[in-house]
């Protein structure tokens, strides 16, 4: 597979994940506007990846803006922030090139080396993240477990390796075998063309369901764990995360099957006390009029398109993080992980 996304020759290269799978075709940008259009667009998706491509495209604008950067910087970091508001990790990251660039802005020489030096950094830290996050999840599954996810939390929504498949990666690594049950996930159709794909390359096995078909199977006893990623935690453990998440977490306490988070710490938002304060994105109703371009609905129906939809932490089991496994008082813990 080709990388999610790279920094090359002073361009910002990603994979468009629009097109998968019938098409791996990478997207060059050579302008930190087109970089935020692309996160708008979801040619690039997936909170994890989201915070590198915006840290790319505040590095590729202190390239391009040369000796105008102090007019150009507090521009590009209001592109970059206005252009998916549910994701916690661009946020997250847009500050962290702020923090770089107010240290470097009186430099000229050093500054542009040093926030390309930090956006790479972020790319590589986010797939050692990963792996480690994976390794902590893999323990919570059992052999021979069938396990549902919904979305898409692997490679292709992380600079590398995943959240939520990152576990199930890292449990088939120490020699489980898992099998993958993955919801199509509407409107987007992220598990059907982006989990889906990812798992069959990778020779995990995987069976593909439509989104109604979660509580048969669960009733059915053909469920054995839930894992998720996340795009944002409150600091009492609610999750944001793709739309119909929610569901699949009722059903899943209903049924009395462990319900799992992985995200790393970079997805705790401090400043959120409950997933009620979380923004949820409502994005283009053609995108539930359409099914991957062909109308299904008159387009003078009113439509209802959020992105997002908040998990209470009371339907969580587990959130599963680089620092460790929370369970219980997630408020103390998640506290702890960031303190520390």
């Amino acid at each position: 597979m080709h990388p999610v996304i790279e920094w090359k020759d002073n361009q910002v290269v990603m994979l468009d994940q629009r097109l998968l799978p019938l098409e791996e075709k990478m997207v060059v940008h050579r302008h930190y506007t087109e970089v935020a259009d692309s996160i708008r667009r979801m040619v690039i998706r997936g909170a994890p990846a989201i915070g590198v491509a915006a840290a790319m495209g505040v590095a590729l604008g202190v390239v391009n803006a040369s000796d105008r950067v102090d007019a150009e910087f507090p521009v590009i970091i209001r592109t970059l922030a206005a252009t998916r508001p549910t994701a916690v990790n661009l946020f997250w990251a847009l500050e962290r090139m702020q923090q770089v660039y107010e240290k470097n802005r009186h430099n000229p020489g050093l500054l542009q080396k040093a926030m390309i030096r930090e956006a790479l950094a972020m790319d590589a830290e986010d797939v050692a993240i990963n792996r480690r996050l994976g390794v902590l999840g893999a323990e919570l599954l059992q052999d021979k477990d069938r396990v549902l996810t919904h979305c898409n939390a692997g490679a292709l929504a992380t600079a590398g390796y995943g959240t939520a498949l990152g576990v199930i990666r890292a449990a088939v690594d120490s020699g489980k075998q898992i099998q993958v049950v993955a919801d199509e996930t509407r409107p987007f159709l992220q598990g059907s063309r982006l989990t889906a794909w990812e798992l069959s390359r990778d020779r995990i096995p995987v069976t593909l369901i439509t989104d109604s078909m979660a509580g048969s199977m669960m009733r059915a006893g053909r469920i054995d764990a839930v894992i998720v990623g996340a795009d944002r935690i409150a600091r009492n453990g609610d999750v944001a995360n793709k739309i119909g998440t929610y569901s699949v977490a009722v059903l899943a306490h209903h049924h009395r099957i462990p319900f799992y988070v992985a995200a790393p710490i970079s997805t705790i938002d401090p400043g959120m006390a409950t997933g009620e304060d979380i923004p949820i994105e409502e994005r283009d109703a053609d995108e539930v009029r359409l099914f991957h371009g062909v109308r299904v609905a008159a387009k003078e129906i009113p439509v209802f398109n959020p992105a997002f939809d908040v998990t209470p932490h009371e339907l969580v089991t587990a959130i599963i993080s680089e620092k460790g496994v929370a369970r219980g008082n997630f408020s103390t813990v998640l506290e702890g992980w960031l303190s520390g």
